[in-house]
């Protein structure tokens, strides 16, 4: 097992694995920017490294600054959180030349999933179901015209180095194809360098499914059921359950089946998530996120699993804590993102936090790194802190986020609470009647 293990990370993220260390028994090295020093994620380590200044390309994003820090402090391994640094095969290769053990897959798999054609080839080739579209890049409008009828209308163009929503337009016909093309296109160039597009189906009501998947890197692999995760804004989550409302046990089986066997086969070594479109009982694969997610906390509660402690274990070499049928589902959990936003237009609000009051309570977990005088830095994404509750089933997990909410106090900062208490008094949101495009028509003609 590894004596000290370095977080390439900050905020809750780096917060979450400098406690599973501590509770393995593990030194915890933190990193971070000037304009963290004061950060939560620093007072907590056992170690802390100063790797560069305010912006995140010369700190958390500086791969020589965190392999120096490794060396410097005699971290044997780097966890990456998510964001930054966690799905850059670069990184990953330069750690093993430098024999510095990586908590997550391979550098091949992170290449192999970080394009989303190549993704999508290799997920046919292991049996996942896939959206309709074309087979690879498409260069020219002309192609695009031929493939959308081929596909039939309304389709989505997506950039193939993409993420976040970006380079990503939807054609209603093919009037519309010339203008979301060429858009995409150039916000791709312009966001990731690469401006290679392709083109699927675009569905009409679908829900954002993802397959929580965990491997061993020796052809053994679980899955830990779906979390819903369609509420969304701008392709950005904003409210995350596990179990799915919309699937039953039966779909969770086949579809979870599928997903590990799938992993397996590729020999794939910790956590992953496999997402999907759903829509009218069938699965359409999107991407596969190589690294833990901001969500998995709603996996965690309802199996009783601890996913940061499994990666680290596996990644030092030791057999999965658990097999398949040890996994079984304990009522229903949900994640809501607070971020430091000034609704309705949701512009990042940082600044001082005057008095923080973290809600309590059965079945409710607070990850935050926030504290009483905290200033949020400007320099970094908004999200200061995710709710997650838990009970024996849905109607449960509802009225305790609705308590969870009354009680957290985040005061000296504008922040996106009122947009959960609003949502939770909706019929659809009760019911669990929604689908990827529900909160973008809410937001409109609530908050327009």
């Amino acid at each position: 097992m590894f004596e000290k293990i370095l977080i390439a990370n900050r905020g809750e993220i780096a917060l979450r694995v400098i406690r599973a260390c501590r509770e393995m028994g593990i030194r915890s090295v933190a990193v971070h920017s000037t304009a963290d020093a004061d950060a939560m994620h620093v007072r907590m380590a056992d170690e802390s490294v100063c790797i560069g200044p305010n912006s995140s390309t010369d700190s958390y994003l500086s791969i020589p600054a965190i392999v120096s820090a490794c060396e410097i402090t005699g971290a044997q391994a780097i966890h990456p959180g998510y964001g930054f640094l966690s799905e850059n095969a670069t990184f990953v290769q330069v750690l093993e030349d430098h024999e510095i053990a990586f908590i997550g897959p391979t550098a091949e798999h992170i290449r192999i999933m970080g394009d989303k054609i190549t993704a999508k080839d290799t997920m046919k080739r292991l049996g996942v179901p896939c959206v309709p579209g074309s087979d690879g890049g498409v260069a020219d409008l002309e192609t695009a015209k031929v493939v959308a009828a081929e596909i039939g209308y309304p389709v989505i163009i997506k950039a193939t180095a993409g993420g976040g929503g970006r380079g990503m337009k939807v054609a209603a016909d093919e009037a519309g194809l010339e203008i979301a093309f060429r858009t995409a296109r150039s916000e791709a160039k312009a966001a990731f360098g690469n401006d290679e597009v392709y083109i699927e189906k675009y569905l009409q009501r679908p829900r954002h499914i993802e397959i929580q998947v965990f491997g061993d890197g020796r052809g053994r692999a679980v899955h830990l059921g779906e979390r819903d995760c369609s509420l969304q804004r701008r392709h950005q989550k904003v409210f995350e359950e596990a179990p799915g409302p919309a699937i039953d046990a039966e779909t969770r089986a086949r579809i979870g089946r599928i997903c590990a066997d799938a992993v397996a086969a590729i020999n794939y070594i910790g956590a992953g998530t496999i997402e999907f479109l759903f829509e009218d009982g069938e699965f359409y694969f999107i991407e596969m996120n190589t690294r833990l997610q901001v969500e998995h906390p709603v996996t965690e509660a309802i199996f009783g699993v601890d996913l940061v402690r499994e990666q680290i274990r596996v990644a030092a070499g030791l057999p999965m804590d658990f097999v398949q049928e040890d996994l079984a589902i304990r009522g229903h959990a949900i994640e809501v993102r607070i971020n430091a936003e000034k609704l309705p237009g949701f512009a990042p609000c940082p600044g001082t936090i005057t008095q923080y009051h973290a809600p309590g309570g059965l079945g409710v977990r607070m990850d935050s790194a926030l504290y009483d005088g905290y200033r949020i830095p400007p320099y970094y994404d908004s999200l200061i802190g995710k709710l997650i509750v838990h009970g024996r089933d849905r109607p449960e997990a509802l009225a305790r986020l609705k308590r969870a909410l009354g009680e957290l106090i985040v005061d000296g900062i504008d922040t996106t609470v009122p947009l959960f208490h609003a949502l939770l008094e909706e019929p659809d949101i009760q019911a669990g009647n929604y689908s990827i495009h529900w909160l973008e028509k809410w937001l409109s003609a609530n908050l327009g």
